[in-house]
């Protein structure tokens, strides 16, 4: 069965007053996100994944310690990346569940200090890729960054949150600004109730 390009959990322009535009959605779900899936279908048409979850698909293609991934793992892992990253944001003001906060303060000291490590992670990512904030498989909470369509499925971790930090992410919004970008994310957009959720 084919995998779908899932809805917008809100409008093309609920961001924009909390610093992604309209346009940004427009190019980003609308084009990228949209190729994701559409090639990872036709990449995934007649081969021995045909079939799988797309998580167990994804697993079953990342090759460790490869210097470049396969196309048919690059698209499925970007689709499972985005489905997550729309859910990760929202228009709403978004309060930190005291858990969650909890949990950050453990972790990494404060929860501005988990930002200020959180963003110097997606900015210090060489390229195209993400940043994290994942539950390793010790239960721990831990930042981590991965290029490209990596994405912490491939470590046996739990993505609590992540940021796109691919050019088309905040170019239009930010032009070269990755730091700002990171900043806003974490300061405006983030749905941090989903998050709290996925631990």
């Amino acid at each position: 069965m084919a995998f779908e390009l899932p809805d917008l959990p809100y409008a093309h322009d609920a961001l924009a007053s909390k610093g992604m535009s309209k346009e940004t959605l427009e190019y980003h779900y609308d084009i990228h996100h949209k190729a994701y899936v559409d090639n990872g279908n036709k990449l995934l048409a007649a081969s021995e994944y045909e079939g799988m979850s797309l998580e167990d698909a994804i697993t079953q293609t990342y090759q460790a310690g490869a210097v470049a991934q396969s196309g048919l793992f690059n698209n499925l892992s970007q689709l499972w990346n985005h489905n997550q990253f729309w859910e990760m944001m929202t228009p709403e003001t978004s309060k930190m569940p005291s858990e969650l906060e909890l949990a950050l303060a453990e972790s990494f000291g404060s929860v501005q200090k988990f930002k200020d490590e959180f963003a110097a992670a997606g900015a210090g990512q060489f390229g195209s890729g993400w940043a994290w904030l994942v539950k390793d498989k010790d239960d721990s909470l831990k930042i981590t960054k991965t290029e490209n369509g990596v994405n912490p499925l491939c470590f046996g971790q739990t993505a609590l949150l992540g940021c796109d930090v691919w050019e088309h992410s905040y170019y239009i919004d930010f032009r070269n600004k990755r730091p700002a970008y990171l900043t806003n994310f974490l300061d405006n957009l983030v749905n941090w109730e989903n998050v709290a959720s996925r631990m």
